[in-house]
């Protein structure tokens, strides 16, 4: 397949400088490494959920799914479940994932089911024109909070770390080359795999300065190492303009849901073998 093949034909209707465009092209950048080492393009299924995220579906020429809002981990789940041989990814929002979908995030964490979960996170619900979510900063003025948010933002990163997640990272959009890296090592990790994408929402929510002045990427980081990674995740709270750090926090492998269940597969290896093959190939 050509990188022509994976980009649809379908109106693009995302704002000119939506950080949608960078996750796009990083995403099709670390399926398209897998499909041209061999992988079958039709073993991977993208689920998406209500956003703007969403459309992702609509432009990806990948076998997708949409689910309705904060239901794509379940749907997610439930498809990696019925085929464990299908490598399952999951597209969600911020508001997708952290408001309505939280539950099953955490528990999706919790029985480390083997999906890939992006989480494109602009900190503000953009479909319907900027309402604040959980990782908005205190005092956001938007349609919904115009005299501020009174709330403070959690953080995701711990979230999940407390919630058992066996990879858990982030990336920014205004860092396309590690973005690719984070999802290709998510990808290819064996059980849950979450990633955290800061994203710039250029109509409502734009954090451009922001994150060009404070992300910066790990090195040294011990990614087996849990306590290190609760540590480096609590860096940057979601509301300051401390040093926001992006790469992979933590890694460990631990038997998968559909393992513990005894879900067969039908073919020789995994998904995600292939894939580190295919990387450790071309390194």
């Amino acid at each position: 397949m050509s990188a022509r093949d994976f980009i649809t034909d379908a109106q693009n209707t995302w704002c000119p400088g939506c950080g949608n465009f960078v996750i796009q092209f990083a995403l099709r950048d670390a399926i398209r490494s897998a499909i041209e080492g061999g992988l079958d393009p039709d073993s991977i299924v993208l689920v998406t959920g209500i956003g703007c995220h969403a459309k992702m579906a609509d432009y990806l020429n990948i076998n997708s799914f949409y689910s309705i809002h904060g239901r794509t981990v379940p749907v997610a789940t439930a498809i990696k479940m019925a085929d464990p041989d299908l490598q399952v990814i999951c597209c969600a929002g911020d508001g997708d994932a952290y408001a309505e979908g939280l539950d099953h995030l955490v528990f999706a964490a919790k029985r480390n089911s083997d999906i890939t979960v992006i989480v494109h996170n602009n900190r503000v619900y953009g479909l319907t024109t900027g309402q604040y979510t959980p990782t908005s900063p205190s005092g956001f003025r938007g349609r919904s909070t115009p005299g501020g948010t009174k709330e403070e933002p959690f953080n995701p990163l711990e979230i999940m770390l407390a919630s058992g997640a066996t990879f858990v990272a982030r990336g920014c959009t205004r860092k396309r080359k590690e973005l690719e890296g984070v999802i290709r090592e998510g990808i290819m990790h064996r059980g849950f795999s979450f990633i955290d994408v800061l994203q710039v929402c250029a109509s409502y929510f734009n954090q451009t300065d922001v994150y060009d002045r404070a992300v910066y990427s790990l090195e040294g980081h011990d990614a087996a190492d849990f306590d290190a990674a609760c540590r480096k995740a609590r860096e940057w709270d979601y509301n300051s303009d401390s040093p926001i750090a992006i790469g992979t926090f933590f890694r460990v492998i631990r038997p998968t849901l559909e393992e513990r269940l005894g879900v067969p597969r039908k073919k020789e290896g995994t998904t995600e073998e292939t894939i580190a093959r295919i990387l450790g190939e071309r390194k």
